[in-house]
């Protein structure tokens, strides 16, 4: 796939605007006059067609404009040189001018030998740029094509706030030529990247064009099927915009508003451990439309007891949500709850968090894998949050894992939750009272929704 078959399999008839920043002259073979190098420029060129290894411009993916750029691999391998830097840059500031998200399909091999040092450095520019990105709230998401490695994997495709891998793609910081002789191809690999929380989702090409639409619906309102003008000194759209309302909470689950609230803390904590309670996926399914999973927390964890990600309501509405399924939380699952409460404040996208954990994972492995500063940070990321966040607590509220993602001042339960400082039998064992004592120590706890509400630590009881 060609950078402009890889751009046309997005746009579709919606068609591409090229734009191009004005050339600068390279000393003859390239900054370290490397014997050939001119010569090499010139059958690629011929090769491709293009001018750089890079191709970028305007463009609209579904109905949401942004700046596509393009990696063309025949293009020296699509290796990133001090050209390549020009356009990367310009890129990004196009996207900065005009508002516009920054969906990059990345095919790269690397920095380029043949300009040395001079291409290495152009990984700062781009994450320099990047930067700028980010602080202005506009989203990065990355596609990474076959094969996506070395620097261009690591800045443009890693660094990217969404990381959409197509199938069967080689990934990977260390290209097949340098290698350990011993390395494990799947690593190596979208699946292997996928597996180990590198990359948000593997996808079919066939499948790109409506993923990548859906996803810039989801990271942010835009402008839809327009392109943004550009924006000038004092200009009210640079303006810091208003936050968006809070995500509405999540209907009650059937058996959530089949009875009452408990009538005793024992029954209440006996009702969030029901097996037949409904999970976090019953409420995510009836809550979106569509669901866009983030997955892992990018230091190669993953935890498949917290869904994460954005979505789309049925009124076209994105909200991120974090949501446990009923497991103790493990520390990968903290950061990647953090990672997603950022990127959404970040964006602008109200934040909904579900509940449901008997407490945080407490063995030896998530001790070794940072659960204390795991937990520190997502409580961090809730507390900093600008956007709204909506917390409702679906079944078990089980201590500080459990405290770490309830919005303050925007907690709501379920009739088939509780929420405690600890669970009945822990508090009771030390106490020192006979495991007998549990119920009556729920009692104690006041853990029910009712109780919850009368302290004033919940808004309402949901169904």
């Amino acid at each position: 796939m060609t950078a402009r078959e890889a751009i046309a399999l997005l746009t579709g008839a919606a068609g591409f605007a090229e734009h191009r920043p004005r050339p600068r002259p390279l000393p003859a073979d390239g900054p370290l006059g490397w014997t050939g190098y001119d010569a090499a420029r010139e059958r690629a060129a011929a090769r491709t067609g293009e001018e750089e290894s890079v191709v970028y411009g305007t463009g609209v993916v579904g109905d949401r404009a942004c700046v596509l750029v393009s990696f063309e691999f025949g293009f020296l391998g699509g290796s990133l040189g001090l050209l390549t830097g020009d356009r990367l840059e310009a890129a990004y500031e196009l996207a900065l001018a005009r508002r516009l998200p920054l969906v990059s399909l990345v095919a790269t091999g690397g920095s380029r030998m043949q300009e040395g040092m001079v291409a290495l450095t152009q990984l700062q520019r781009v994450a320099a740029a990047s930067t700028r990105l980010r602080a202005a709230g506009l989203p990065q998401l990355a596609v990474v094509r076959d094969p996506a490695t070395g620097g261009g994997w690591a800045t443009v495709g890693a660094g990217s706030d969404v990381v959409l891998a197509l199938s069967g793609a080689q990934v990977g910081f260390a290209g097949s030529r340098v290698r350990p002789p011993d390395a494990e191809p799947y690593a190596y690999s979208a699946e292997g990247q996928w597996e180990a929380g590198q990359a948000d989702a593997v996808v079919e090409p066939g499948e790109l064009r409506d993923t990548v639409g859906q996803w810039l619906r989801a990271l942010g309102p835009g402008d839809p099927g327009t392109v943004a003008r550009e924006l000038t000194p004092g200009d009210p759209a640079t303006a810091v915009r208003e936050l968006p309302e809070a995500a509405p909470l999540p209907r009650a689950q059937p058996s959530a508003s089949a009875s009452g609230p408990p009538s005793s803390g024992w029954e209440a904590v006996a009702r969030a451990r029901a097996p037949e309670r409904p999970r976090a996926e019953a409420y995510l399914t009836d809550y979106f439309a569509v669901r866009l999973p983030l997955r892992g927390d990018r230091c190669g964890g993953t935890d498949a007891g917290l869904l994460c990600g954005f979505g789309l309501r049925a009124d076209g509405r994105a909200v991120a949500y974090v949501a446990q399924c009923g497991t103790p939380t493990r520390p990968a699952g903290y950061r990647a709850a953090a990672r997603t409460i950022r990127l959404a404040d970040r964006l602008g996208v109200p934040v909904l968090t579900l509940v449901d954990t008997p407490g945080a994972a407490n063995d030896a492995e998530a001790e070794r894998a940072g659960a204390g500063a795991a937990i520190a940070d997502t409580f961090a990321a809730i507390a900093a949050a600008r956007v709204p966040v909506t917390t409702l607590v679906i079944g078990e509220g089980g201590s500080g894992g459990a405290l770490a993602l309830a919005a303050p001042g925007n907690t709501h339960v379920t009739t088939d939750s509780y929420f405690s400082v600890i669970a009945p039998e822990l508090a009771a064992a030390i106490l020192k009272r006979p495991p007998s004592e549990a119920g009556a120590t729920a009692d104690q706890l006041r853990l029910r929704p009712q109780d919850l509400l009368e302290l004033g630590l919940v808004r309402s009881i949901v169904g």
